[in-house]
C-alpha cells in the first residue's frame, strides 16, 4: 500500500469513529473552532490587563501602549478578506495552525520586551496578523464548508465564543496580574494557545470532500472543491471578490450595517463606557459589572439569533436586532445612570451586543456562494473601521462636549437607520454574478 493510500485510510478513521457515536463530523471541526476563536479572543482581550502594569514597568505613557495596540486592531480588520484567500488556497487548518504560532510567537517575545518599539511590533503587528488570520472570517469559512443546514445556529455559537473568550479570560487575567504579574498572565495565554494548537492539528480537517463526507445536512452529490489558485492569483482574489461585490446593493448595505454594529458595540461602549460612567460617579468595579452583564446576555442571544437565523428570514432579524439596539443607545442619555436602570440597559443591549454577526453570515453566504468567506471579510472590515471610527468618536465628544451622551445619542440613531436600511436588500439578483464568478 503507498504513502498515499495509508494518508487515505487515516483520514477515514476520524469520521468513521464518531459517525459510530451519532456525531458528524462536521461537529468536531465546529467545536474546534469554536476552541480556537475562544482562545484567540483572550488574546485580542489580554491587552486590556497590560496597560497599567507596563506603564508602572517600563514608564511607558498610555499614548505609546495604545498606539501600538491600535496597530492590532487596524490589521484585525484588514486582514479578514486576505485570510479567507488564504484559507481557499492554503486549507484551513494551516491557516488556523499558522495563526496560532504567529500569536504564541508574539505573546512569548513580549515576555522579553524592553522597549516600547518591541510592543509596537510583538503587539502591533504580529499579534495583530495571528489574530486577523482567524477573526469572524474563520468561522464563516468553517459554516459555510461545512454545514448545508444549522449554519446559523452554529455560527452564533462560533460567534458567542468571541465573547466567552473575553468574559473568561480578562477576569482571570486580571486576578493573575494582581497576583504574580503580567508575565505569569501571559503565560497561562500561551498555555492555552498551545492547547488550541493541538486541537487544530489533530482534529482540523480543510473540507468535508478530504474526508470523503458531505457536509453536514447536505447529500453527497453536493460536495465541491474548489479549483486550486495560483499564489499571485490568491493575493489578487480578495480585490477581484471586492471589485465584483462593490457592483451589488447588498454589498453595501451590509458593510454599511457591520460599519455600524462596529462603531455602536467594540468602538464605543466597549471602549468609553466605563469612563462614561465614571462621569456618573459609579466605579469602575459597578462599570465592569454591567459590562459582564452584557457579555452574559450577548452568549444567550447570539446562540439564539444563530438559532433564528435558520428560521426567520435574515433580513427581518436584523431590522429588529438593529432598531432594539439603537433604541437602547438612546434610552441610556436619558437615564439618571441608577444600578437598576444601567441593569436595563445592559439586559436589552447585551442580547444583541453580536447578535447581528449569525444573520448576516448567512445573508452572506445566501447570496454570493462560494465567495462569500471573502466577502465577509470586506463586510468585516467595516466593522473594524466602525469600531476605530466611534473609538475616536466618543473620545472628541468627551473633549469638545465634555460628555460622552452625544456620541451614544449619534450611535443609535445610526443603529436605527441600519434597520431601515434592510428594505434595500431585496431577493436574489446581481449577486449570483459574484457566486459564480472565477
Amino acid at each position: 500500500m503507498d504513502v498515499k493510500a495509508v494518508g487515505d485510510v487515516k483520514a477515514l478513521r476520524l469520521p468513521a469513529f464518531f459517525a459510530k457515536r451519532g456525531i458528524h463530523y462536521s461537529w468536531v471541526v465546529a467545536a474546534v473552532t469554536f476552541l480556537t476563536m475562544l482562545v484567540t479572543a483572550g488574546a485580542v482581550g489580554a491587552p486590556g490587563v497590560l496597560i497599567g502594569p507596563l506603564e508602572k514597568e517600563f514608564g511607558w505613557s498610555t499614548a505609546e501602549i495604545s498606539t501600538a495596540l491600535a496597530v492590532r486592531l487596524v490589521l484585525y480588520g484588514f486582514m479578514g478578506p486576505f485570510a479567507a484567500a488564504f484559507m481557499n488556497h492554503f486549507g484551513v487548518r494551516r491557516v488556523a495552525s499558522t495563526a496560532l504560532v504567529l500569536i504564541a510567537v508574539g505573546v512569548l517575545g513580549s515576555l522579553f520586551m524592553t522597549s516600547v518599539w518591541q510592543l509596537f511590533v510583538l503587539w502591533g503587528v504580529v499579534v495583530g496578523l495571528g489574530t486577523g488570520l482567524t477573526a469572524m472570517v474563520l468561522g464563516a469559512t468553517v459554516v459555510t464548508r461545512w454545514f448545508s443546514s444549522r449554519r446559523g445556529l452554529v455560527m452564533g455559537l462560533l460567534t458567542a465564543s468571541t465573547a466567552t473568550g473575553q468574559l473568561v479570560f480578562l477576569p482571570l487575567l486580571a486576578a493573575l496580574t494582581e497576583a504574580y504579574g503580567w508575565r505569569v498572565a501571559l503565560i497561562f495565554v500561551l498555555s492555552m494557545l498551545l492547547v488550541a494548537a493541538v486541537g487544530v492539528l489533530w482534529l482540523m480537517r480543510d473540507r468535508p470532500s478530504d474526508l470523503g463526507i458531505a457536509p453536514f445536512g447536505a447529500d453527497a452529490a453536493t460536495v465541491q472543491v474548489a479549483a486550486p489558485t495560483s499564489f499571485k492569483g490568491m493575493l489578487a482574489s480578495p480585490l477581484i471578490v471586492l471589485k465584483d461585490a462593490a457592483q451589488t446593493r447588498t454589498f453595501w448595505v451590509l458593510f454599511g450595517t457591520f460599519f455600524v454594529c462596529g462603531a455602536s458595540t467594540n468602538g464605543l461602549v466597549q471602549t468609553h463606557f466605563v469612563s462614561l460612567c465614571g462621569d456618573f460617579g459609579i466605579v469602575p468595579v459597578t462599570a465592569a459589572g454591567i459590562l459582564a452583564m452584557i457579555g452574559i446576555f450577548d452568549f444567550f442571544g447570539t446562540i439564539g439569533s444563530g438559532w433564528l437565523s435558520d428560521r426567520f428570514d435574515s433580513r427581518i432579524l436584523l431590522f429588529s436586532y438593529y432598531g432594539l439596539r439603537g433604541l437602547s443607545l438612546i434610552y441610556l442619555p436619558f437615564t439618571n445612570f441608577s444600578f437598576y436602570e444601567l441593569s436595563l440597559f445592559g439586559i436589552f443591549y447585551g442580547l444583541d451586543w453580536v447578535a447581528t454577526v449569525p444573520p448576516t453570515v448567512k445573508l452572506t453566504a445566501d447570496r454570493f456562494g462560494d465567495r462569500s468567506n471573502m466577502v465577509f471579510g470586506w463586510v468585516f472590515t467595516g466593522h473594524q473601521l466602525g469600531a476605530a471610527f466611534a473609538a475616536w468618536g466618543g473620545g472628541f465628544s468627551r473633549t469638545e462636549y465634555d460628555s460622552y451622551l452625544p456620541a451614544f445619542f449619534i450611535a443609535g440613531v445610526l443603529c436605527l437607520m441600519a434597520a431601515l436600511s434592510m428594505v434595500l436588500i431585496g431577493r436574489r439578483g446581481d449577486e449570483q454574478k459574484v457566486a459564480v464568478a472565477a
